[in-house]
């Protein structure tokens, strides 16, 4: 018998990538359901369409193209594609779908080796790409329940109202109640506080999640939010106007806890979140764009290996010196 040995350190797991690939759909799932409910049927067709795409695109790279003939999807592709289609407005055509997916796949994620090795977050980077090139179908929001009544089918998001009009015509046209089950425009996926919540709350039991992440981030924005709302109320909108209105949930909970993507020491953890907080309410206050979400945490991604070297943590028995010089 022939023994092999490796270098230490010598850990054993049951977790793999594939289960912690189901956790992620199974937590998507009550997000998923109450998008299909607030939205319709269509909603649920672009979800599942990214998802099966993305998961057939990443499985005929790494089979035919990599020649990996023992390859076994490990549903990273799905959850990409998924959170894709979340990312999405239901006026986006099935082929406008397929670019943003391809780009997804293959220039933010396998061009540079595949899982593991990529620097930015596919699915934003495909939500990034589609709502450059097709920025009127990725702002064209469908109001809840418009199959109910077709006389009223777009409408404006409460960002883009409070852009626009304040935060009092905000007030005049959505409660924070629907804010949080989702009775507004917006993007297919990220309108439902309550059921991302949810899903969340199981990543977190089933220890999947990093919990510094969200909390640094949705932290940092209540408290630049409660700044400028001491500034100009009416102007710049409540602290939980920011938390429940546009991606902040869905970017927060499920997109920049990217394990990829996000550092791997708390501290470094911290200072991402708190990064991707300001960036979101700068863009949000003072940028072009409405919502900031997906641009600030992509800008994160870039700095991550700046923040990882940074803030190494120190290992047991050596001086900060020894870090460094390492």
């Amino acid at each position: 018998m022939k023994l092999s040995t490796e270098a230490a350190p010598h850990f054993r797991t049951t977790n793999t990538t594939r289960k912690i690939m189901i956790d992620v759909l199974i937590s998507l799932i009550p997000a998923v359901i109450a998008s299909t409910w607030i939205f319709g049927f269509r909603a649920l067709f672009i979800m599942l369409f990214s998802m099966v795409f993305a998961e057939m695109l990443d499985f005929s790279i790494v089979r035919f193209l990599r020649k990996q003939k023992d390859h076994i999807p490990d549903f990273s592709a799905s959850v990409t594609g998924l959170l894709l289609g979340m990312n999405l407005s239901l006026a986006v055509n099935w082929w406008q779908i397929m670019l943003g997916v391809i780009v997804a796949i293959i220039l933010a994620k396998q061009v540079f080796g595949g899982l593991g090795q990529n620097f930015f977050n596919p699915a934003l980077v495909g939500r990034a790409f589609m709502l450059i090139s097709f920025p009127t179908a990725m702002t064209t929001w469908y109001v809840p329940f418009y199959y109910q009544n077709p006389d009223i089918i777009t409408s404006a998001s409460p960002l883009g109202i409070i852009t626009q009009e304040g935060m009092n015509t905000v007030l005049q046209n959505y409660t924070y109640w629907d804010m949080f089950i989702g009775r507004i425009p917006g993007s297919i996926g990220e309108v439902s506080a309550l059921a991302l919540i949810v899903g969340f709350i199981y990543l977190v039991a089933k220890s999947r999640i990093k919990l510094m992440i969200p909390v640094s981030y949705i932290g940092t924005v209540l408290i630049f939010s409660s700044i400028f709302y001491m500034v100009d109320p009416t102007k710049f909108g409540t602290p939980l106007f920011h938390l429940l209105a546009g991606g902040l949930i869905l970017g927060a909970l499920f997109m920049a806890t990217d394990m990829v993507t996000s550092p791997m020491s708390i501290k470094g953890q911290f200072v991402f979140g708190m990064g991707a907080g300001i960036l979101t309410m700068i863009i949000r206050f003072f940028g072009s764009y409405p919502e900031g979400v997906s641009f600030s945490i992509l800008i994160m991604n870039a700095f991550v290996p700046l923040i990882d070297d940074w803030l190494k943590p120190k290992i047991y028995g050596t001086t900060e010196g020894e870090i460094k010089h390492a």
